[in-house]
């Protein structure tokens, strides 16, 4: 193959799973993702450059043989934007018109997309919403949990009357505003359907980011769901939980079909009831979301260990998911209904008896890897022979970032780079999301005269404290006489707790050294 093949890359936002990761994966393989420079990105509540964005996705195509776009970046600046502009639709209309312009001037051009359908969280905060979703975001929400489940007939009593509450209390303005911007979203969700009809968009994703199964979301992904049935476009649409995965996995997909590669990857779950929990932020069965994000890759799930490529130890909950925060205490359906020393003990013998890759879908908690598990993969030596792993935020933002990551081993196999970016996992995942968040949230970052929502910058007095505390972590919990992880940088990108934005390498030992 030709050194140098360039993918055109349209990051979600600036934060580094959306901008850094699909970059990471790519090191060391023929692909170069190339993205637009951070200047030209937004941050946060600040939209991006779309003039710019534009201009400098239709320079890069001219070089590129695919392009894996965030529509919500070109459309609005960002996934934050998405849920706070003042766009009319003929505006994105015209904004969208533009991806059949570059198609005609680049017919050779493979081009897959997402975008998102704008989020309803259940709590009132204005982080990442409009400000008065603070006052208001609760009553929004339940507003519109109720008005969906009375229109399906299944309301209780108390429900009824707490919707004529809300009616009373939530100012007409500000319920106006939320539903006008959706109205705008999901007509842009729509017209971006017809671009997938007419062969513009090759293939796409509309990942659902904190779903619920009930709600303005869930009725909006059934609006989506029936024009994608209207169109034929259900093999080429699909829909599921997730969003910030999404850039790694249509990267995978994207390097699987250059290849004419379709992996079969066997999931082995830690627990019997595993496939039957619904993970937190998400509106279904684990098993059936498993199933899109190996398909999304451009992977199928195999029937047996011995069919398959690559084996997916899958570390579910044993019953009902929680936060990686909590898992110092211990829990009967964790500690009873799973089984994660077989999981172990089944991911060494294929391993080093059958010679056969092994990822971990470290996905037993919500926000965090899983401590336990990660300490046993440690004293058998296997947290560096894996070929992939991921444990952070949603179980739908792991299981994307482990099977982009695993598939790409397969075809490249044992890299430096590969070796840096699960370095990098365990370095986030691990000890920054399961441990050191938390002890910083809820003390340390008060004591120093700051909130989690608002630190000293991103390169201030929290992030160095935070360095020198996953260095502690590091030296613990995954350094071993193999290696050890090195921090080259550590900022917060958003100014909060939330995020860690980190550069790590893998250092091997005189006798770890990388093949």
């Amino acid at each position: 193959m030709s050194k140098h093949r360039s993918i055109a890359f349209v990051p979600l936002d600036e934060r580094p799973c959306n901008y850094e990761f699909p970059y990471l994966l790519a090191r060391g393989t023929e692909f170069e993702v190339n993205r637009p420079p951070m200047e030209i990105m937004g941050l946060k509540k600040r939209p991006g450059d779309v003039e710019k964005l534009w201009a400098w996705f239709e320079e890069s195509c001219a070089e590129a043989e695919g392009a894996v776009v965030a529509l919500d970046t070109l459309l609005y600046g960002g996934i934050i934007p998405s849920r706070l502009h003042e766009l009319k639709p003929e505006e994105l209309t015209a904004r969208l018109n533009r991806l059949r312009g570059i198609k005609q001037r680049y017919p050779a051009l493979t081009l897959y997309a997402f975008q998102l359908i704008m989020r309803c969280p259940q709590y009132s905060l204005s982080d990442e919403e409009p400000d008065y979703y603070a006052d208001w975001g609760r009553e929004i929400f339940r507003k519109g949990f109720i008005s969906h489940r009375l229109e399906l007939g299944i309301t209780s009593e108390e429900e009824i009357r707490e919707l004529a509450e809300i009616d009373i209390r939530l100012p007409g303005n500000v319920l106006e505003d939320y539903l006008g911007r959706r109205a705008v979203n999901i007509e842009a969700n729509k017209q971006v359907l017809a671009l997938v009809e007419e062969g513009i968009i090759e293939f796409m994703i509309v990942p659902q980011d904190d779903s619920a199964p009930y709600g303005h979301t869930a009725k909006d992904q059934e609006k989506i769901r029936s024009r994608i049935s209207e169109l034929d476009l259900e093999l080429n649409v699909y829909m599921y939980p997730g969003a910030d995965e999404v850039g790694c996995v249509l990267l995978t997909r994207m390097m699987n079909k250059a290849a004419g590669r379709v992996p079969l990857i066997y999931p082995r779950l830690s627990s019997v009831q595993g496939a039957l929990v619904i993970p937190l932020f998400e509106d279904r069965f684990f098993y059936e979301t498993l199933k899109y994000q190996i398909m999304a890759a451009g992977g199928l799930l195999a029937s047996s260990t011995e069919e398959a490529e690559l084996v997916l130890l899958v570390n579910t909950p044993g019953e009902t998911m929680m936060e990686a925060v909590s898992q110092h205490h211990s829990c009967y359906s964790y500690d009873v209904y799973r089984n994660v020393m077989e999981l172990v003990e089944y991911g060494d013998y294929l391993l080093r008896s059958k010679g056969k890759p092994v990822a971990v879908a470290d996905v037993g908690y919500a926000n965090g890897g899983d401590r336990k598990l990660v300490k046993m993969l440690r004293r058998k030596g296997l947290l560096f022979e894996l070929a992939g792993y991921a444990g952070w935020n949603t179980s739908s933002n792991s299981l994307g970032t482990v099977i982009a990551q695993a598939m790409i081993y397969l075809h490249y196999g044992r890299s430096q780079e590969h070796l840096d970016f699960l370095a990098l996992r365990y370095a986030e995942d691990v000890c920054y999301c399961s441990v050191v968040r938390g002890e910083f949230s809820e003390g340390p970052v008060q004591e120093m005269g700051y909130g989690k929502y608002l630190l000293d910058g991103p390169r201030g007095t929290v992030a160095a404290r935070v360095e020198e505390r996953l260095r502690e972590e590091l030296a613990q919990r995954i350094d071993t006489a193999a290696g050890a992880v090195i921090i080259t940088d550590c900022y917060m990108p958003w100014n909060r707790m939330f995020e860690v934005g980190l550069s790590v390498r893998f250092e091997a030992s005189g006798s770890g050294r990388v093949e």
